[in-house]
Formats: structure tokens, sequence, C-alpha cells
């Protein structure tokens, strides 16, 4: 299932051979443009057929009809009886998964050809017409090879197929140019040796054809014309006799070169059997009429030589054959879910069940549909569909073997709305011939189970009318009970009951298999398969969750909104979340039905990313935030349902539930809490400033992966430089004790300067601690998370000041980086000011625990960043992160050792360019958490890259190799954009571009998207060479470049003495 560029239909039909499938069928392509498998604006049409026996060509002209009465057609489909599927070949089930598809759904044959008609044969075909039929299995590649320049008229599409096949089959015979000059139904030896190509195959009728606009208004114009007018319904509508066409060999074989008028008129199609010759005449009548519309208009063959075929006929073994992928060594288990997969034997494949407890499936046998309760053993070469539960305990005790067993829905006058037939996998379906049932002859049936010929026939149909499809062998409807598979079971093995089954079978109302196909309900059995297909794949979203598996659920809940399926997975998803004893399962499943409700507002109502404090939510939030998760969850559901009544809502309860998600990351990440410790130490003397000075920090990989929840759940590998930026360590804090009990904040870009100043005076000053962009929030954040302040206490700021250390204090903090620089600015200064303000009250830290802390306050802060920034500016030099896969969040530093004069040698080679663009890192955080909940394949490979290449990096380090890390530092920028798309400014790439030939390798710091740009510049001292080049490149905007060189300290603390505080 191809996801490029494809034909943009403007309308699809597809033809129902019943009346009372329209609706159903029509919904099935509806559902299909929900999924984006057909363009949003193509119109849809599922068309019936005006009579049941018009043939391919009669639908064909009939949906040409009702197309142009809504504007031009482009693609049309139809189809017959089936016998392995009550939904016809169109909706047949193929043990077909596709992993990538955005939404999860069972395929379809319909779904396969329009794949195939969309992505492969339709690109480069000119306006026009396409039709498919569906009863064939298709195969065909990328780029069939198809030549459009000069076309005119109709085109059929042929592909290889043996020259035994050929003898039941339809060929055609071309010229060298490619015109078609007849076709063949069960040719002769001597017919189809004149078709063999090269190749030694023979080019099939595939059932796919396109007309040109010219010939498709050709054959429009025969529909007012009388007997054709009878193949649409206006002709039906005005009491015209039906006529019976072939698509093949009425329209397309009169166009054909070989193809006298004679012949043509005198012959007819090979569907038309013995008992239509009655109407001869008529068709005659038609095929005229043919001829002069069409006769004109070129024919031409396109041959796929590496394409496949395969007619789905009424024979169980070819059936099961193609549905069993025999000589491939494995089971096939598709959309399904199966508890004991060992006791599916090689060779089998199921399809869309769901099988609990012990059941046996033999080699070369299908199960389809099915929701079944072992013990149950099926053997070898049988095919069992549409069963459930209720069905179950009739199939215990026997083993099957070579059987077709099916359910069926019906709409019959009394009945319960279920019929279930058994045929042998060696009857056959045809008219002529002695005919067989249960793999046996008649007589020997009768003869094994007491039934006798006319059980099954009115003794006025004579014997060469008997066959398998008029006997009236299923019954619909029984005078106590429910019909089941035990009322045709009992004939594999009769027992001696006294004649109590033989009894019961002859009381029923049985119909045959003509008699049943009209009354199938096929809307029912279609709901029937969604619904089972939901409970499946819900209890498979149950398992990927609680064993931690990384499989995307987004498909699944693309498919549960789009099919109006969405309350049974919410409802399993408050069930993990509220029973789960890891947090990150819990969270998982609250983003999952964030995901949900997202998808539910279907584009609308907002932003995904916004507010999450709305107060009708504090009470489920309260509840989480005292541990009380299953309360929590009990109370998000409470809430949720207030809000689904229009798209706004839903995406407002969107953002609640990641919001509910956040404070279950916020206490995972809290663990972090068990490795800050600190030591008392004397107080700085009254009135001195305790200096903290940090360096920025440059990520060389791993970045992401340090982010909680991945950072537990995933595991963490950062390789960072502590770094300063034109000779300067551009970031820190300081912090005083004063007299009075009040709490003084200044921030500024420069040590000096106190841009902002904020006085708190009681603790509803600092009630904006958690909202990142509340004036002074991080200062604030770092006394309450240092401990000197708690908020939450009944004692005022003033009393708590008072007590515990006799006054209160002044905190500055600065930074020369421009907001959203990438160098980690945030979180670094957030480390300078706790270990200012901890060093002021008299505590100490190591820089091991403060790295901890800081976790501990951006999670306060709710910015819940991850632990690479203040690994890179806190700790010196060239190191690596690392935090495991587990809880509590425990982050360790390896220093990694360099050849002798290296770091020089990087300094030379190191440069920072400002681009001139800023971004929030937290507007791309929240997309890339949103994605790793999802488990986004994407973002889970890259993730996984991501530290896998952190090792690799580190050791090109160890080995001293510049050209080695430019490739990794170029390898993970692209690393990242798989993890954030977007975050790379058009400016951006334009410079980078520009600067390539110039570079070992770049990227841009932290996040991306903007802040600045780092390079690993082949040549030392670069700094004039790049301005140059970056001077002579128009649209790129304020953009400065700086110095950079690995700064060997890390961060320092130091006492100065006091000066005035204004």
């Amino acid at each position: 299932m191809g996801q490029l560029e494809g034909v943009d239909w403007t309308v699809i039909i597809l033809t129902c051979q019943y009346k009372d499938s329209v609706q159903a069928f029509q919904r099935e392509l509806e559902v299909r443009q929900k999924r984006e498998q057909i363009p949003t604006g193509t119109l849809l049409l599922a068309v019936e057929d005006p009579e049941v026996r018009v043939g391919s060509g009669g639908a064909t002209l009939n949906a040409l009809l009702v197309a142009a009465e809504h504007l031009s057609a482009r693609a049309g489909f139809t189809g017959r009886d089936f016998p392995f599927d009550d939904c016809g070949r169109a909706f047949t089930c193929l043990p077909v998964e596709n992993p990538q598809a955005p939404v999860e759904a069972l395929v379809c044959n319909l779904d396969c050809l329009l794949d195939v008609m969309t992505h492969r044969l339709g690109p480069g075909s000119p306006p026009g017409m396409w039709v498919c039929s569906t009863d064939m299995l298709l195969s065909v590649p990328a780029n069939p090879g198809i030549n459009w320049n000069g076309f005119r008229g109709a085109r059929v599409i042929a592909l290889p197929g043996s020259p035994a096949y050929a003898l039941n089959h339809g060929i055609y015979l071309t010229d060298s140019q490619g015109f078609v000059l007849d076709i063949y139904y069960q040719g002769t030896e001597a017919e189809i040796q004149r078709c063999v190509g090269p190749d030694g195959q023979v080019p099939l009728v595939s059932g796919v054809v396109f007309f040109s606009v010219e010939t498709a208004e050709h054959l429009l114009a025969t529909h007012v014309s009388p007997p054709l007018d009878a193949c649409t319904y206006m002709g039906l509508d005005s009491g015209a006799r039906p006529v019976q066409l072939s698509l093949f060999f009425d329209i397309l074989l009169c166009m054909a070169r070989n193809t006298s008028r004679e012949v043509f008129l005198a012959g007819r199609p090979p569907e038309m059997g013995q008992g239509d010759m009655d109407v001869a005449g008529y068709l005659q009548g038609a095929r005229a009429q043919l001829w002069r519309e069409l006769r004109d208009q070129p024919l031409t063959m396109a041959y796929v030589p590496d394409g496949s075929y395969s007619y789905m006929t009424s024979s169980a073994s070819e059936f099961l054959h193609n549905f069993t992928l025999p000589g491939v060594p494995r089971v096939q288990i598709i959309h399904s879910q199966v508890e004991e997969q060992q006791l599916l034997e090689t060779g089998s494949s199921v399809v869309g069940c769901l099988l609990e407890g012990a059941v046996h499936l033999g080699p070369g046998s299908v199960i389809q549909h099915c929701h079944l309760q072992g013990p149950i053993h099926i053997g070898s070469g049988c095919f069992v569909s549409n069963l459930d539960t209720a069905q179950s305990e009739a199939l215990r005790g026997l083993e099957l073997q070579d059987l077709v067993l099916q359910g069926h829905h019906v709409q019959l006058p009394g009945s319960l709305g279920r019929a279930f037939t058994l045929v042998g996998r060696l009857d056959t379906w045809e008219r002529q011939g002695a005919g067989t049932y249960l793999n046996m002859s008649w007589s020997e049936f009768f003869k094994k189970t007491g039934i006798r010929d006319w059980d099954l026939w009115d003794p006025d149909t004579s014997p060469t009318e008997r066959h398998l499809l008029n006997a009236r062998l299923f019954p619909v409807l029984h005078p106590s009970r429910a019909p089941g598979p035990q009322d045709m079971l009992w004939m594999l093995d009769p027992r001696e009951d006294g004649g109590r089954a033989l009894r019961a079978w002859r009381a029923s109302w049985r119909l045959s298999w003509e008699q049943l196909q009209p009354h199938l309900d096929r809307a029912a059995t279609l709901a029937s398969r969604r619904g089972l297909f939901f409970l499946q794949a819900v209890q498979k979203a149950r398992h990927v969750l609680e064993t931690r598996q990384d499989l995307s659920l987004r498909p699944l809940i693309w498919a549960a909104v789009h099919e109006g399926c969405p309350g049974p997975l919410l409802a399993m998803l408050d069930q993990v979340a509220a029973g789960a004893r890891d947090p990150g399962v819990a969270a998982r499943a609250l983003a999952c039905v964030a995901d949900v409700l997202g998808c539910m507002a279907e584009g609308q109502g907002g932003l995904r990313s916004g507010p999450a404090a709305n107060p009708e939510w504090v009470r489920p939030f309260s509840f989480l935030e005292c541990g009380d998760l299953a309360g929590g969850v009990k109370a998000l559901a409470q809430e949720r349902d207030k809000w689904l009544s229009r798209p706004a809502l839903l995406v407002r309860a969107a953002r609640h539930y990641e919001g509910a998600g956040q404070i279950l990351i916020r206490q995972a990440v809290m663990t972090a809490q068990h490795f800050v410790s600190t030591e008392p130490v004397q107080f700085p003397a009254p009135g001195q400033w305790v200096v903290a000075e940090c360096p920025a920090r440059v990520d060389f990989s791993g970045g992401w992966s340090d982010t909680p929840p991945l950072a537990y759940e995933l595991g963490g590998a950062v390789l960072g430089l502590a770094v300063r930026v034109d000779g300067r360590r551009p970031i820190g804090a300081r912090a005083r004790c004063i007299l009075e009990p009040e709490l003084w904040l200044a921030v500024g870009s420069r040590q000096d300067e106190k841009a902002l100043k904020i006085v708190c005076r009681s603790l509803e000053d600092l009630q904006d601690y958690c909202q990142p962009h509340a004036s002074g929030a991080l200062l604030k954040a770092a006394f309450i998370c240092s401990g000197i302040v708690d908020v939450r206490s009944e004692l005022p700021l003033r009393q708590q000041l008072l007590q515990t250390f006799g006054g209160g204090f002044e905190l500055h903090t600065w930074s020369e980086l421009p907001h959203g620089s990438g160098l980690g600015t945030s979180s670094i200064l957030a480390g300078a000011a706790l270990a200012a303000v901890q060093r002021a009250a008299g505590w100490a830290m190591s820089t091991e625990a403060l790295i901890h802390a800081v976790l501990h306050l951006e999670q306060v802060l709710t910015t819940g960043g991850g632990w690479q920034d203040q690994v890179g500016g806190l700790m010196p030099g060239i190191k690596v992160g690392r935090s495991r896969a587990q809880l509590p969040l425990k982050v360790e530093v390896e220093e990694i050792t360099v050849p002798e004069g290296f770091v020089q040698k990087l300094n030379e080679h190191l440069l920072l360019v400002y681009t001139g663009k800023t971004r929030l890192a937290r507007n791309l955080l929240q997309d890339v958490l949103r994605s790793w909940y999802a488990r986004l394949p994407v973002v889970v490979h890259s993730a996984h890259s991501l530290v896998r290449q952190t090792e690799e990096c580190t050791e090109a380090f160890r080995q001293g190799s510049l050209p080695l890390l430019g490739l990794y530092l170029t390898s993970y920028w692209e690393q990242k954009k798989l993890m954030a798309p977007g975050c790379e400014p058009l400016a951006v790439r334009r410079m980078m571009d520009v600067l390539a030939p110039y570079v070992h390798g770049q990227s841009l710091a932290g996040a991306g998207g903007g802040g600045f740009l780092y390079l690993l510049t082949k040549e030392p001292r670069q700094k004039e060479v790049v301005e140059a080049v970056l001077a002579k490149t128009e649209g790129l905007g304020n953009y400065s470049i700086h110095l950079v060189e690995v700064d060997i300290q890390g961060l320092s603390l130091r006492l100065v003495g006091s000066e005035s505080s204004t």
C-alpha cells in the first residue's frame, strides 16, 4: 500500500450487484476517504446495477451514466457472487498488514486495487475513465512503464500468464504496435500460441481498462439508444427489457482490429449461458449500436511483464492457496490476537480474529473474522469465517478437515439474523456435471446421512439441473432455537442418536446457496467485522501499553475515531492508566486519550498545544498530585464526558490530558531528588555576595534522549562541551543575605545590569513560580526548590525567613546570550541560581547533586526540560552524561579523555553563528513528547539512533578525529530534524548550504528552530572567511559570528565583598 503521489480522482464508483449493499458499500468508500486512501475532494458513489444480470459491460455503462449525471467519471468497479465472502471479492480481506499505514485497518482487495490504480497504473494517464474489476488479485510494479504519448481511444492493461492458465481465461492478440487484434476466451491451443510473447507468457485479460474522454463520450452516447438503454437505470425506469453485456467481449471486442462486423453481430459473450438463446436477437441489436459508436475508436494494450494476476475463482483450493502463501515457512497472523500461537501450524493464516484458549489450526487453513474460544481443532485445508464465541461449543470435539464453514448475517422474516453453511474444499460450484458435497458424491452423502434427494430439490427438478448451488441444504429458521453450526456439522459424523439431528434438520426452514444470496445482510456483515476488528485491536493496544512495546497506537486511534468506535478504546485506556504500576505506562495511556480526543476534533478546535489549568480540571489533577492514580483517572474520565460536544472543547480536553501526563512525568523526574544532598557550611559574611559563573554548552550528540520521559523509559546519552563564547562565561547568578525579611530579585543580560527588579514580601508574590513566562519565575522556583521558602506553609513569608535565616535574600541572575539561543541557558542559569542561593543560605551542594536539583526545579517550573544542559554547562570540558531506563532517575557523567593538544585544535576549528532566529524549546518539546508517547516509528528509531551514535561520537573524540566528528555532527542535525520536524527555518537552511563547503559538520544548538549554529570548520581560525561567505548571501537577517572555546572549569563559586543594593 504505497503512500506516493498518485491520481487525484474526480469520482470513484463502486457498482453493487444487490440493492441492499449500496448503503453499506457507500459507507466503506467514505471510511477509506477518511483514512486518506482516497483524496478528500473525490466524489464517491456506490451504484446499484440496474438489473442483476446486466453483465460487466452493462454495469460499466450504467456507472458511466450515473457519474455523468454528477460529473465526469474516472473510475469504476464491479463484482459477482463469491462463495468465500458475503460482501464479494472487493471486500475480501487479504492476509496483508501495512505497518506504515496512517490508519490501522483490515486490508481488502478493494484497498489493494485502489492503491494499484492510484499510485501505479493511474499516474501519467490523460483525463478519462479507468474501469477496474474487483474479481482478481493484482500486483503491479511501482513503475509499470506505460507510455501515454499520443494516446487516444481505449487501452487495456494485460499481465503475464502461462499458456496453461489461458485455457480457462481471456487473452489478447496484438500487433507489433500494441493494437489489439482479437480477444480470446478459453481459446484453442492454436489461438493461445498466437498470443505467446518472447517471454513465453501470454497477455491475460486483467479486468483493467482505460477510456479516453472521447471514447467514454462515445460509450455514454449509447445509453439513450435501444436496446442499450436497458443497461442503465433510466432505460429500466422507462420499461426497457434488460440486456446482458460484457465489457470485454461486447464493448471492447468491437474495437479489436481483426473483428469483422458480421462475426461480431452473430457472436455473444462467454458469460451468456445456453439458456439465453431467446435474447440473441435482442443482443444483436445492442452489438450493432456498439459497433456504430465505437468501431472507429482505437484499442491498444499495455503489457506489464513484471506484474501478476490471479482471478479469484470459486475454487476453495485456489482460494486457500492464494491466502496461505504456500512455500512461506511461517504463520500469518494479521490484525488478530491469538493466545496460543504455538498451536497455529506453518502455512496457516489468521485474519481479523480473536482466538482465546487452545485453538489449533492446521497447515493450509485460513480463519477470518472469528472470535473463538478453545479447545477447538481445525485441521488442514479448511476455511472458517464469521463465527463467534456462541458457536465455539459446536466445534469442540471435532477435527475439521478440508471443509469450508461460514457464518452469515441474513435478513429473513422471523429469522434471528444468522445462518451457517458447510461445504467441502473439493466441492465445485458448477452447474454442470455430477457434482459433490462435503468432498463426496451425492449418493455417498445420501447414504451416510440419511438425507434424500427430495429433501434438497423439488421432484420436478431434472437430475441434470440438480447441483450444489440450488440444493436446499442450509437451515435459516428452527421452530424452537436459533440456527447454529451444529445444524450442518452433524453431517460429518452422523451418530446413533435415533435420527434426532436428521429430524431437526428436516424440520427447519432451509435455503439453497442461490436462495440465500439475496437475503445476505452485508451491512451487518461489515459491522460485525468492524466490531471484531476493534475488539481484538483494543486487546492488542492494552498488551502494547502494559508490556511497554515501542509500537505506535496512533493508526488504531485514527481508525477508531474515523469509524465511530472511540468508546471501547477510551475505556481500555482508562483501565490501563488507573491500574498501571509504572508511571511511564500510565502517562502513555493518558497521552493516548489525548490523542483520541484530538483526533475526534478532526483538525478543528485550535492547536493541540496550549494551557491546561482550567478550574474544572483541578479536582482530577489534585488526585494525581496526591498519588491517587486510580481516583485521578476516574475523575479525569468524568470530566472528559462534559467536553465531547464540539471540537474546541475536545482540543481543550486533550490539552488537560497532556497536563495530567505532565504531572506523572513530574513525579517520575522528582525521583531525581534521591540524589540531591547538601552539607551545612559557614554562612557568608553579612552583605557578602556568592557569585556563581558558568559556561554555555554545545551538544555534539544524543540531545532529546535526556528529555523525560525518554531519559527513564529509553535511557539517555548526550555528549556535550562546556564552552566560553567570545572568551566569556556568559551565564551567572549572585546571591546574598539581607536584613529585610523579603526576597529581592533581579534579572539582567550582564552581571552589572538589573533590567527587571521584583520584591517578594508575601507568599502571594511567589504563587506564579510555576508559570515560566511570569516575571522572575525561575528565581522564585530556585528559592522554593532549595527549601528556603515553603509556599504551602501557613507561616507567612516574613516569618519563615526570620525564623530560619534572620532576614531575607537578594538574588540576581544574568545571561549574555539571547533568549532561545540553544546553548542551554535556562537550565544552566537555574543551576547557577540554585548554587548561589544554597551557598548564601549556608548549604553546599556537589555539582552531581546540583544536576539532579535542576531537574527538580524545571519540573516545578513546568518547563519540563532534560538534564543535558546542566551537565553540559555545570561540568567542565568534554563529557558524556547518561541515564538508565529506570527510576529513580539518576544522571551519571563521564569525562572524555582526548589526545594531548586536541582541545586547542578543537577551539581553532569551532565557530558559533547566531542565526537571529529564536524559538522556545518548550514548543518543540511538546511536539516531541506527543510523538514519543504515540511511539511514532520515526521518533522511536531516531531516539535509539541518538543514544547509539553518542557512544560512537565519544570514540571519535577519544581518537581526536575532526573529520569523523564533523560527520557525526551533520548526522546529529538530521536526527534532530526527524525528532522535531520544522526545527530548521528556511534562512538557517540557506546559511548551512552556503557554509557546507567550508565545514566538516554543522548543527543548530539544542532543540533547533533558531538560536546558535555551531560549525566545525575544515581549516583553523575561519571567522573572517565565514563572515565573508555569509555577507555575500541574501536573506539571512541579523546574524553574528562568535568565537568559541572549550571551558575546562565548569561552574565556579566565589565570595566577594559587599556592595550597595538597589
